[in-house]
């Protein structure tokens, strides 16, 4: 079950937080972990609270989501035992139906959300270096 959230319940950044952070360290194995931690944890956690949240429930409990700001998709965070069933289309789609336009960046390295947004019709519009991790990162946008 989707439940979108303009205004994240206080109880749920924790945990929301924690599946940002497992899900980066999993899918970025070619960054250095202390960029997630120590660079970025803090700065995620209060983006949160601007962002659109639309979160996966499983059996009551959250098991992932996808963060949005405007048109720009900050990312889809699945636990690991979550990943590949269909959860990820699922939040996509959910948002394509309320947009007319989409934009995120990827890393270039992480080939299977490369994929998988290409998959679901996404556009590789630019290509250029991230100075903070020094990593390829792609900009795809998706139109309706």
């Amino acid at each position: 079950m989707i439940k979108e959230f303009e205004k994240l319940p206080a109880d749920d950044l924790d945990k929301i937080a924690d599946i940002w952070l497992k899900s980066n360290l999993s899918a970025h194995h070619f960054i250095d972990a202390s960029y997630w931690l120590e660079d970025n944890y803090a700065y995620v956690k209060e983006a949160f609270l601007t962002a659109d949240i639309y979160l996966y429930y499983y059996e009551n409990e959250i098991v992932g989501f996808l963060g949005i700001i405007d048109h720009y998709i900050a990312g889809i965070f699945l636990l690991e035992e979550f990943q590949s069933l269909g959860i990820g289309t699922q939040l996509l789609k959910k948002v394509q139906s309320e947009y007319t336009k989409l934009g995120l960046h990827v890393y270039e390295k992480n080939s299977h959300a490369v994929q998988f947004y290409l998959k679901n019709e996404f556009i590789i519009q630019k290509k250029a270096l991230d100075i903070n991790t020094n990593e390829i990162e792609l900009f795809m946008e998706w139109t309706a």
